[in-house]
């Protein structure tokens, strides 16, 4: 048994039942010290999560089972596209470890597909999650992409 730390495609319900029919939701969180961005290549960036002392990230905490993160392994593209990171989380009062898979590399601030946004968008809703990380997360892309002069949140915008 393994914790692990979804902040993606991997908040969608129906989508993780699928990959990892063995893993169990276990409750939602907010990971403080951390930032959610799109990065990828055009038109097709993914979620992930960058170090940042100033903001949090809604997830939602999973207990895996081998078989699952075997799984997981295989759809994150690890250990090439995504690394696994250890990272402690609070689990009923105490500090527990939990595995979270993180970008490698230095990829640019993108745009994510209709497909994979509306994927994560209803993980964010099915779980109660705030989807203004979310939307703030897209904004950076666009403004990172010279879509908007003016960012529509109060948020600092620097990369």
């Amino acid at each position: 048994m393994k914790y692990y730390i979804a902040y993606g495609s991997n908040l969608n319900i129906k989508q993780m039942g699928y990959r990892c029919p063995t893993a169990k939701k276990l409750y939602t969180a907010e990971l403080e010290g951390y930032r959610l961005e799109f990065r990828g290549s055009e038109g097709n960036a993914y979620a992930t999560i960058s170090p940042d002392e100033d903001c949090k990230v809604p997830i939602l905490l999973w207990e895996i089972q081998p078989e699952d993160e075997q799984r997981l392994d295989r759809y994150e593209g690890w250990p090439r596209f995504y690394r696994k990171e250890t990272i402690p989380v609070e689990i009923e009062g105490r500090m527990q470890d939990a595995m979270a898979y993180i970008m490698n590399g230095a990829h640019d601030l993108e745009l994510p597909s209709s497909r994979y946004w509306h994927t994560v968008w209803e993980g964010y809703e099915e779980n109660g999650l705030d989807t203004d990380v979310l939307e703030v997360a897209l904004e950076r892309s666009e403004w990172a992409l010279g879509m908007l002069e003016q960012p529509k949140t109060g948020f600092d915008m620097e990369l």
